[in-house]
């Protein structure tokens, strides 16, 4: 289908109402005196998120009329360990309300109009979102681990959970759960005057029962049939078991891998690791998924197929019974996990038939996996947000993965190793240096063998009056042997050029570097805050059976300015202007894009499924 040049509206329902609000950037003290939490009119109490950060640390450099958060998430919960919690308090808070004074409300029409139609997180819904309990010692690891899975709620702006001393009562402690909400209510569009329009509406925390219903809608002039429709229901931890349930359908879909519109219809339950002290994880996802020729596109440029997808994995937390007994610090863990996957084409592309494809062959595997890992979290912010509270890992990680795996006819023993360190300074630098290698074993051969070798640096905030300056990096080496059924190494992904749309460049061999200075601006406009960014990214492609003298050189430089109000559900909004400067022909010049879902907060998991190492997908 040939795309249009549309003009992006991003017009996110009542996204100016919440735009409006003068609230200030969230600052949660880690530690208060529940004694004085009576919320009367005391001054204490009307600024009783004013506090100082009392246990995060300020760099060398910060500047002297502002903190932020730098330290371990559980620094502050260390003085109370061991501690029988008596009581947990939840206290919810709105999208308008602010935490420099809770006593306090944005009383503008607008502000007015959206707390109408946004419904405040129930109190339910976060106590079922809790591991801790009342009666129970503290566990210092643990409550930071709850606190930042709250954290982590799609339809959550930010939490706390504070701790005091009991007075007269030395060996018990008090808790409270504070949380401030999203405004949960989103959408978007684009239109190409009246031929097209594409439109979507999302309530992402619907009757504040956390729980996202989703509606989507498009009508195209050239499209056969003109409209095309999807809707989208999801309810996050149900009844208290932390298993999240989704159920989809659309028409209008569209592929992570191909190019076609599909239609789409899936259910998914997924249930995270979310804590080390967790016991079970695991997933189920069952779905169908054909292309439609919606377009008129001439048979030999339309890849039509149909396939269902089975794919089930679960694992344990081995020796978790032990240390869950007792009052324990120890992080290490040993998880293990299995997992099936059927991935069956009832309808192949006329174009690929037999030969090997990685996209449109039916695949099946069976894989075992044993992680060891140990991860702990410092508290910051500035990385992917715009002063929001970000739960960045400080550990290692190491997964093993074996099991047997078949493609087409072709079955095959497959063996990886997936390794990744993460850390930490005092100063507030973060590293992840990961290093992934697999392949299978056919024929007493090394058949699709990869290795990816690299490391991504988020350096510590430097300041420059009052504009904080954070610097990325992004280094990689990655090497394919002996291919047959993989694709070959591309660079239009996350180890390449950003922005880089091609698929004409491919090889055998990848280096890349990506670099991009980051400067967040303390002003507003309409609550959005801005950060503009040059960057430069660089790679060198070998072709797959030349010579490293063959190899081609890209580049990519520009730059752009990403733009959020953190106190709406969508996410952070990004103009990039591209110029490649060595490209294919399809490429070169300038290039301008908008897009609107870029994340927003950094994203970790201490156990993924088991898989086959990707060398072209982050």
């Amino acid at each position: 289908m040939q795309q249009p040049a549309r003009v992006i509206l991003f017009v996110f329902l009542f996204g100016f109402a919440a735009g409006v609000l003068h609230a200030q950037e969230v600052k949660l003290p880690d530690t208060l005196d529940l004694k004085k939490l009576h919320f009367t009119q005391n001054k204490f109490v009307n600024n009783i998120f004013q506090q100082a950060v009392n246990s995060v640390t300020r760099t060398p450099d910060a500047s002297t009329d502002e903190s932020y958060l730098n330290g371990k998430s559980e620094d502050p919960y260390l003085p109370y360990q061991g501690k029988i919690i008596r009581h947990i308090n939840i206290e919810p808070y709105g999208f308008n309300r602010s935490f420099y004074d809770t006593s306090r409300r944005e009383t503008s029409w607008a502000a007015r109009f959206g707390g109408h139609l946004h419904h405040t997180t129930r109190k339910f819904v976060v106590r079922n979102n809790l591991f801790i309990e009342e009666n129970s010692p503290l566990n210092a690891y643990k409550v930071a681990d709850n606190e930042r899975h709250i954290r982590s709620l799609e339809f959550i702006q930010d939490a706390r959970i504070l701790v005091d001393e009991v007075p007269g009562f030395p060996d018990s402690v008090d808790v409270t759960v504070y949380t401030k909400d999203l405004f949960s209510i989103g959408g978007g569009g684009a239109s190409d005057g009246l031929n097209h329009i594409n439109l979507n509406l999302y309530d992402a925390n619907f009757v504040g029962m956390g729980q996202r219903v989703e509606i989507s809608g498009l009508y195209d002039y050239n499209r056969s049939p003109n409209f095309g429709y999807g809707a989208l229901y999801r309810k996050t931890n149900i009844a208290h078991s932390f298993i999240d349930g989704t159920a989809g359908y659309s028409v209008m879909n569209k592929s992570e891998y191909t190019r076609e519109e599909q239609e789409t219809e899936y259910v998914s339950l997924n249930r995270r690791l979310t804590s080390p002290y967790s016991r079970f994880a695991g997933g189920l996802t069952i779905s169908h998924n054909e292309s439609h020729n919606a377009y008129n596109t001439p048979d030999s440029n339309i890849f039509e197929y149909k396939y269902n997808m089975f794919d089930l994995w679960a694992g344990y937390n081995l020796g978790i019974r032990k240390i869950t007994a007792e009052i324990n610090t120890k992080r290490d863990r040993k998880f293990v996990a299995l997992r099936y996957y059927d991935r069956f084409f009832t309808k192949i592309p006329f174009q690929v038939n037999n030969r090997f494809n990685p996209i449109y062959n039916s695949s099946q595997a069976l894989l075992a996996q044993v992680t060891l890992f140990r991860q702990d979290y410092y508290k910051t912010q500035y990385v992917y947000g715009f002063g929001t509270t970000e739960d960045l890992p400080y550990g290692y990680k190491v997964s093993v993965t074996a099991g047997w795996h078949k493609q087409l006819n072709l079955e095959r023993v497959y063996a990886g190793l997936n390794a990744t360190k993460y850390i930490a300074t005092p100063k507030g630098d973060f590293i992840e240096a990961y290093l992934r290698t697999g392949g299978f074993l056919y024929d007493n051969k090394i058949q699709d063998g990869g290795f990816l070798l690299g490391a991504i640096l988020f350096s510590r905030i430097h300041f420059w009056n009052s504009t904080k300056i954070r610097q990325y990096v992004n280094a990689s080496y990655t090497q394919l042997h002996n291919r047959v059924t993989t694709a070959p190494l591309a660079i239009n992904n996350f180890y390449g050029l950003r922005g880089f749309l091609s698929d004409s460049a491919y090889g055998g061999q990848r280096i890349s570097l990506q670099l991009e200075t980051e400067f967040f601006l303390r002003f507003k406009i309409l609550g959005f805050q801005f950060a503009p960014f040059p960057y430069i990214d660089m790679s060198l492609l070998t072709p797959e059976h030349g010579s490293f003298s063959k190899s081609s050189f890209y580049t990519s430089v520009g730059g752009g300015v990403r733009a959020r109000n953190e106190h709406l559900i969508f996410e952070t909004i990004e103009l990039r202007a591209y110029f490649f400067p060595v490209a294919p022909e399809d490429m070169r010049g300038f290039k301008v894009i908008v897009n609107a879902n870029i994340k927003y907060r950094y994203s970790s998991n201490f156990i993924a499924a088991p898989d086959l190492v990707q060398l072209n997908n982050y």
